[in-house]
């Protein structure tokens, strides 16, 4: 321990409590032990590139191409997915693919290319190989989308061979010398678990950067360099933070060649370093925008899929497994408190919502419901009928949500404990001990949801949490994170994982653990209760989470920095697969001005996850906390979510069945525009809304850039003409909301039914929108209904492709014969 672990250890003991603390220490201490004497010392390395090739095999959808140092298999899918994997590396096995990924491309093939490359070619895509191991991905046009240089390894040499090498005069990170057994080695997996490897990657001088899973900046990623290491921050983060607790190794390149997102399917630790493009100016030469990507261990194995950013991710759902669509009452607002303190408090908010006519549909309960914040139990004196007081609010039309944290106390006489130790379930060190961490409950254990058996038992105790009433659960502290003085606050890596049987540590698990866990609540819910579909959602995750549920911000800071973080992260995730996500509206910690937070919440309520939450000691977050105009302003936005919630279930239902995320940045439609590429201020809801959130204290007017078309201020009815920017009016009452024009989106009347809300389409030309009327929470299968509107006979009228009755009352607004400038502020109800 040195002088930075003792500031840092003193910290720690006043953050988390002098008991937690000096745990925290010893469990730091116990880490970097567990480390020294587990983790394999790296030694000699020798650094390895591919060689030249020397032959290639074909196979279906592809073929493997040899080179003397190494091998690369490429296999185009049905879909038009790629796959390359270097050194033997195939599909499976992967925590992201769903079942046993897609099937090859019958039609593709593998021939010579030109100076002794080779390629696959395909209707969607050509991928080229060069003789020295460069990738190109092109389109059928011969545009080059990517190119991978060579990659290089730095492989572990055995002992054996460093004392042969030593002999030999070799030292760590020489080239491997063809012709000495390396090569036969490497092709037997001698060595290719623990070799660290680097490759670097140039896309168009254009090209912007998206995704890496949850980043506080962006969502466009600016040059530096992100982490690939699930992180608890350790405290409330903003702008620049990283990493955070879900990240990805998915890229989201968007140029005016095309679009097309990369996935290197590796949960090992990682770096990568972006850089973008320039171009040159007159006749000089483009700066290729580059990526360099770092891994300490794992497979080199990437997908890559090309088309428009829907199509992309719609192929990144087929692969990855469709989007898990929430109960219709898991999109209306949510209520969430670290700290809620007893069933009184919980009573006197879900009532002051009632009293000042808020809708709210959950509520959600922290850790200080638990027992001594042990997980899967009930604090009877604060909470006496847990199950009663989830009946009484479920009447109000009220949910009850509760935290689950994996670490459970290392205590006899805990039940779970006790269960999991003889179903040796927990985690453990290299040496055999049970690994241990701490967190809230103290020193705590950490279930291996990496084994199949571990998690049915983890997923029996869901029992227990429907039995006291909950509705849905969302998942905290699972990166997962242990509290430390010292050092990295997760497990050791040295402590091994089950990794499905074939055995490993927690250095290929870590980043995974978060989703395991999310698979094992998930499958337990379905199982548990199979008429309802699960609500869950996690802090932490790795590619495919979505499969399972959402996620939120996490701690995300206090001010006005933390608001814009808030959208960078939904907007990312979405383009990661992730379309269920949302913020702490008003910050974790702190107490945000009345201004901050009503521009929090307006933002919320066009979010998927529309929540408030608050650490412990932070001040209140109910609206009426704020004042009488914050609160006639907050209620304004939450009967607006109300209203839109047809909508809003329409969008979970299109993330489901396409992977189109519900918020989408304003590049959706428009990808080669290179000014919304770079507007990062504004979003698309669905198809059909433009937010424009505000962002900056003190505005009341703000600047929004427009895609091509018509929109209407749906305050005003004013109408606007893209592409271009325009200034719109902000007042504190709201923020402003833009409707393309021929858009048609269900929404709720006035009566609580279902009607199509219809903005008018310009003068010559259709428009349209799908509607998936609400089914219930249960499993019945989308019935999709397509609306197209136009000008007929001096009026907007509303029909469906197929002929079929509308089937819905039809409010035209924007019309535009009430003049153009200024729209209608409600055009005439009548059936399409």
């Amino acid at each position: 321990m040195d002088g930075r672990d003792l500031v840092r250890s003193a910290w720690t003991v006043r953050a988390v409590g002098a008991t937690r603390g000096w745990l925290s220490v010893r469990s730091a201490l116990r880490r970097r032990r567990a480390d020294a004497a587990g983790l394999p010392r790296r030694g000699t390395e020798r650094a390895r590139v591919p060689g030249t090739a020397v032959g290639a095999e074909p196979e279906p959808g592809g073929g493997v191409v040899r080179f003397a140092r190494s091998s690369l298999r490429v296999r185009v899918t049905a879909g038009g997915a790629v796959f390359c994997g270097w050194d033997g590396a195939t599909p499976e096995p992967s925590y992201a693919l769903v079942g046993t990924g897609p099937d090859a491309d019958g039609r593709a093939e593998l021939e010579p290319d030109t100076e002794g490359g080779w390629r696959v070619v395909s209707e969607r895509v050509t991928v080229a190989v060069s003789r020295f191991g460069a990738v190109e991905i092109r389109t059928p046009g011969g545009v080059v989308l990517r190119r991978e240089l060579p990659p290089r390894w730095w492989d572990v040499v055995p002992d054996t061979e460093s004392v042969d090498g030593a002999a030999r005069g070799g030292r760590s990170g020489t080239e491997a010398v063809p012709g000495d057994g390396f090569e036969e080695a490497v092709r037997a997996g001698a060595y290719g678990g623990e070799s660290r490897w680097v490759q670097r990657s140039e896309v168009a001088a254009d090209a912007r950067f998206f995704g890496l899973g949850g980043r506080a900046s962006g969502p466009r990623l600016r040059d530096g360099t992100y982490r690939l290491w699930n992180t608890d921050p350790g405290g409330a983060f903003g702008p620049g933070d990283d990493p955070l607790s879900l990240t990805m190794p998915v890229q989201l390149v968007v140029a005016d060649a095309g679009t097309h997102l990369v996935f290197h399917d590796n949960s090992w630790d990682g770096t990568v370093s972006l850089s973008e493009g320039e171009e040159g100016r007159g006749s000089g030469h483009d700066r290729a925008g580059s990526c360099e990507l770092r891994m300490e261990g794992g497979p080199l194995r990437y997908w890559v899929l090309t088309g428009t950013p829907a199509r992309v991710l719609h192929g990144w759902a087929s692969l990855t497994g469709a989007p898990a669509l929430p109960p219709r009452w898991a999109l209306g607002h949510q209520h969430s408190r670290f700290g809620f303190g007893d069933a009184a408090e919980v009573r006197r908010v879900a009532a002051g919502y009632r009293a000042h006519g808020i809708p709210l549909t959950a509520l959600h309960l922290d850790i200080d419901h638990l027992d001594g914040h042990r997980v899967f139990t009930v604090d009877r004196t604060r909470f006496p009928d847990l199950p009663g007081l989830a009946a009484e609010l479920r009447q109000e039309g009220v949910r009850l949500v509760s935290i689950v944290d994996p670490g459970v106390k290392a205590e006899p006489g805990n039940a779970v404990y006790e269960s999991g130790a003889a179903a040796d379930a927990f985690v453990r060190e290299a040496g055999g001990r049970e690994a241990r961490g701490v967190v809230w409950p103290g020193e705590v254990v950490f279930p291996d949801f990496t084994d199949a058996g571990v998690r049915k038992w983890w997923g029996g105790l869901y029992a227990e949490r429907l039995a006291q009433g909950f509705a849905g659960v969302w998942h905290d502290m699972n990166e997962p994170s242990s509290f430390a003085a010292f050092g990295e606050r997760t497990l050791p890596r040295s402590a091994r994982h089950a990794l499905e049987g074939r055995g490993g540590d927690h250095r290929e698990a870590h980043n995974v653990y978060g989703l395991a866990m999310a698979r094992a609540g998930y499958e337990a819910l379905c199982e548990l209760r199979p008429e309802e579909r699960p609500f869950l959602f996690s802090r932490s995750g790795w590619a495919g989470l979505q499969r399972y549920g959402g996620t939120w911000s996490g701690d995300v800071a206090t001010g006005w920095e933390g608001l814009r973080a808030s959208l960078s992260l939904v907007l990312g995730l979405g383009l990661c697969g992730v379309p269920y996500s949302g913020p702490d509206i008003g910050g974790y910690s702190g107490v945000p001005s009345a201004e901050l937070y009503l521009r929090w919440f307006q933002l919320g309520a066009h979010l998927p996850l529309f929540r408030t939450h608050c650490a412990h000691d932070a001040g209140r977050r109910e609206p009426w906390e704020f004042g009488d105009e914050v609160l006639e302003h907050a209620r304004a936005a939450a009967l607006e979510r109300e209203r839109l919630l047809p909508y809003m279930c329409t969008l979970g239902q299109l993330a489901r069945l396409t992977g189109a995320p519900y918020v989408r940045p304003l590049w959706w439609k428009a990808a080669r525009d290179r000014a919304l590429r770079d507007c990062e201020d504004a979003f698309l809801l669905g198809d059909a809304l433009l937010v424009a959130p505000v962002l900056e204290e003190g505005a009341r007017r703000r600047s929004v850039r427009l895609p091509r078309g018509r929109w209407y201020d749906t305050a005003t009815g004013r109408a606007y003409e893209g592409p271009g920017q325009v200034v719109v009016d902000a007042p504190l009452a709201r923020i402003p909301v833009l409707a393309r024009a021929g858009a048609v989106l269900p929404v709720a009347g006035a009566d609580g039914e279902v009607e199509l809300e219809v903005w008018a389409p310009a003068r010559g030309r259709k428009g349209g929108g799908i509607v998936v009327p609400d089914s219930g929470d249960g499993w019945e299968p989308p019935r999709v209904e397509r609306m197209e509107s136009q000008w007929e006979a001096g009026r907007v009228v509303v029909s469906r492709p197929d002929g079929k009755p509308v089937g819905y009352r039809v409010r035209v607004r924007g019309d535009e014969s009430h003049g153009a400038a200024d729209g209608a502020g409600g055009g005439a109800l009548g059936q399409g």
